[in-house]
């Protein structure tokens, strides 16, 4: 079969944008709530001394990358929709793939450094402080967003280079790692370099972190008082919910079984992927955590009761 190249590339989402005006408000609405949510989460967490902890180090970095995530990918998307213009130049294309890479292998990263943390938060808490001394805490942020450079770099540019056989309209509403195996040329190299993103950015991470939990969770077994095991379970629960909606969708969208028509079912698990789990996470902390809770309410000026 002929091998082709293309200067510019073709987002199906339009197949299902029947109403463009409540889309395009839809969108822009989870984006602005999503934005503001993870903005003062992030400004809770740099005011109030009492967060200038790992933990909540690593949760202000995560609402970074959350609000990375929508930024890479909602403004286009509802531009497209607006402009009806779905395509896009071969520099945008790939330029938002790296972008959302780059983000996704953070936040895959990140997901298992705020696991870490509470396997030893509560397995060893006597060695927590030093286990997660400031330099340590700085040294994992610093190699969570750099591997995601890195591995971003070389993902965009191995699938930059690959020949295209079949089509220049990507099956997604963004321009996607997995979107371009389906139109590229049957490529061992290709599909190998496939596998192993999901398997050391995907799957690792994700059982890593499991490990970690299922060691938590036999200690706050262990807990004797009801008291005890609440609260130990407590300070878990947010990032649990959180691991979980997170690696839910990613699976379902990257380990999914074949399917007779999966596009529609791809489309709307990347919207929840990319979109709406970003915009979520803030608010799940907020709910769950009461140390978020206090600061937030600190800075609208509710005085928490002990102060």
């Amino acid at each position: 079969m002929e091998n082709y190249t293309y200067n510019c590339f073709i987002l199906t989402f339009t197949s299902y944008s029947k109403n463009v005006s409540a889309l395009s408000s839809f969108f822009m609405l989870v984006y602005l709530v999503g934005l503001i949510a993870n903005s003062t989460t992030i400004t809770a967490i740099y005011t109030d001394r009492h967060l200038h902890t790992p933990m909540y180090l690593f949760l202000g970095n995560l609402s970074i990358v959350d609000i990375c995530y929508t930024t890479t990918t909602v403004p286009k998307l509802v531009h497209m929709l607006l402009s009806g213009d779905y395509t896009l130049s071969f520099a945008e294309c790939f330029t938002q793939m790296y972008f959302f890479l780059h983000v996704a292998t953070t936040e895959d990263l990140l997901l298992f450094i705020m696991a870490y943390d509470r396997y030893a938060a509560i397995c060893h808490p006597l060695h927590y402080n030093h286990i997660l001394n400031r330099k340590n805490c700085i040294l994992l942020m610093v190699v969570a967003w750099v591997t995601g450079c890195i591995n971003s770099t070389v993902a965009t540019l191995t699938t930059s280079n690959i020949p295209l056989c079949y089509s220049n309209t990507v099956p997604q509403f963004l321009c996607e790692f997995k979107a371009f195996s389906k139109i590229s040329c049957p490529n061992t190299g290709f599909q190998l370099f496939s596998y192993m993103e999901v398997v050391i950015f995907g799957v690792g991470p994700f059982l890593c972190s499991m490990i970690s939990y299922t060691k938590v969770i036999v200690v706050i077994l262990h807990i004797t008082t009801s008291d005890g095991r609440s609260k130990a379970f407590s300070t878990c629960s947010s990032h649990l919910i959180v691991l979980t909606m997170y690696y839910g969708t990613w699976m379902s969208l990257y380990i999914m079984p074949p399917m007779a028509d999966p596009q529609l079912f791809e489309l709307t698990v990347s919207i929840l992927f990319a979109i709406i789990t970003p915009m979520l996470n803030p608010l799940i902390y907020s709910v769950r955590n009461k140390d978020v809770r206090r600061a937030l309410l600190k800075m609208v000026g509710f005085r928490t009761r002990g102060e």
